[in-house]
């Protein structure tokens, strides 16, 4: 079973669904580090049902011919390491981002308290200035676990 984050010791991030997929499903000595990160508990992953929702979309499509086992098991690599965070209706505000459904982790930094929001997405890299969290790439939160 695994073992539960610990929200006192570690940063609250936020990981885009490109770099949780990175993680999940290609094996770079990079993304793999990120994957023991969130197990080793050196990180707290935060996610929303609309950040979940989309995880599970993604995994889905066709070009990555993962069925629906292998796409459960990748899941249950990630989501038991997981602190779910609940978006209020109305939703936090965040600054306009070009593709809209970049605005879920946004919105799920900012009601989550995230330290980091951690992608390679440069339409989000933009933010930094206007957020009041982090926004990194994959490598620089890696940096700076050590």
């Amino acid at each position: 079973m695994p073992r539960p984050p610990s929200p006192d010791q570690a940063p609250r991030v936020v990981i885009d669904t490109n770099v949780v997929l990175s993680a999940l499903v290609f094996a770079s000595p990079l993304t793999a580090r990120m994957r023991d990160a969130w197990v080793a508990g050196a990180v707290v992953p935060l996610a929303s049902t609309a950040t979940a929702a989309e995880l599970v979309r993604v995994l889905a499509y066709p070009k990555f011919q993962l069925s629906p086992s292998m796409r459960e098991e990748l899941l249950s690599d990630y989501l038991p390491w997981v602190v779910a965070v609940t978006i209020s209706d109305p939703s936090p505000r965040v600054p306009r981002c070009r593709d809209p459904d970049d605005r879920h982790f946004l919105e799920l930094a900012v009601a989550g308290h995230a330290d980091m929001l951690v992608t390679g997405d440069g339409d989000l890299h933009a933010l930094a200035e206007e957020v009041p969290f982090e926004i990194v790439a994959p490598a620089t939160l890696l940096a700076r676990l050590g």
